[in-house]
């Protein structure tokens, strides 16, 4: 009620990459002292009946994370266990540093709940991230069960248009995690809509040829792909059997929106593309998609499903439909942090059925 009714009208008069960032040097402060951490975890913790979840070996203590996009550089890594969630994915990283697209790269689309997002894979690059997290001390990120996964993508910049290049690229940052033990798993992110060369790694082909460059360097952890949510499901199931046929654990499902007429407003949108949609307009391709995944392939993939949770029903459709995790950002803009104690206590009364 108070971030709904006092703080959210007041934030939404600021710039939103302005409130992102004072979020993210706040949550990071609020997650240096015994003392802050013990606060937030008062107000906005998850302390009801028992939601874990082991997926793939990873014990999350709660079966919901914030997705990437949020933060990219592994900042709050001390603070978001204590907001109800089981783990983050960090990112996207890239090989090298990215200032991110011009400005202005976050728009919110009040009407449609809803942001255009055209960052870019704004990020300090892969070693930077590297060095943040391995400074983290590891007992002050609030005990066991919470879980730091990692998505890599492709460098925004020219000299990562080529295929080869750009496939260098992700080998760079995939090894290095590895070879420094840092993240708990890592999402191969091949469907960001806002940078050089666009999507790729979207065809049967070129993802193959990722994916064996990937298979080759030595892995103990899930590896995962973020996918696309605009293919159709043809499309989209040529990927799955490329994934499948590499032997990854799993997919992401999915990424943003690339559809302006999905907008409950259109008008709110530019008139040409410039930017994916988050929020409500990936509810329905993102879930369909997931429950079409799992209707295919069974138990095959682990599911990550994630677009348009914004309250805790939506969270609850991801589950039914298939999905082993649910990630969020956007419906916690709208919402509030509280959302994620809300959305823990319906998985709690619906495991207790």
């Amino acid at each position: 009620m108070l971030y709904k009714h006092v703080l959210k009208p007041i934030l939404f008069k600021f710039d939103p990459e302005a409130v992102h960032d004072f979020f993210t040097d706040t949550g990071e402060l609020l997650g240096t002292t015994h003392l802050s951490r013990t606060a937030i975890d008062l107000a906005y913790g998850y302390h009801g009946p028992d939601i874990s979840r082991t997926v793939d070996g990873i014990r999350y203590r709660t079966p919901f994370l914030l997705s990437a996009g949020f933060d990219y550089d592994g900042h709050l890594t001390r603070i978001l266990p204590h907001i109800g969630l089981g783990g983050e994915e960090i990112g996207s990283v890239t090989a090298r540093p990215c200032e991110g697209n011009a400005k202005p790269r976050l728009t919110r689309l009040k009407e449609s709940e809803s942001i255009l997002v055209n960052k870019g894979l704004r990020n300090e690059g892969v070693d930077a991230v590297i060095a943040r997290l391995k400074s983290v001390p590891m007992e002050s990120i609030g005990g066991i069960g919470f879980v730091a996964g990692i998505s890599i993508a492709r460098t925004n910049d020219a000299a990562s248009v080529p295929i080869q290049a750009g496939i260098e690229d992700y080998v760079y940052s995939f090894k290095r995690l590895n070879e420094e033990s840092v993240g708990d798993y890592y999402t191969i992110n091949i469907s960001c809509p806002n940078s050089f060369g666009g999507e790729a790694f979207t065809t049967p082909e070129l993802l193959e040829r990722l994916l064996t460059a990937i298979k080759a360097i030595p892995c103990t952890r899930p590896v995962y792909v973020k996918m696309p949510i605009n293919l159709p499901w043809e499309q989209f199931n040529a990927l799955l059997r490329i994934i499948d046929a590499k032997g990854l654990n799993g997919v992401v499902i999915g990424n943003l929106n690339k559809d302006y007429d999905s907008l409950d407003v259109r008008a709110e949108a530019p008139a040409s593309y410039r930017g994916g949609l988050s929020g409500k307009p990936c509810t329905h391709p993102s879930t369909d998609l997931i429950y079409k995944t799992r209707e295919v392939y069974g138990k095959r993939f682990t599911i990550i499903g994630v677009g348009g949770v914004m309250s805790p029903a939506t969270a609850m459709e991801k589950f039914d439909a298939g999905a082993d995790l649910v990630q969020l950002i956007t419906g916690l803009i709208f919402e509030g942090p509280g959302l994620i104690k809300q959305i823990c206590k319906a998985e709690a009364a619906r495991k207790n059925k």
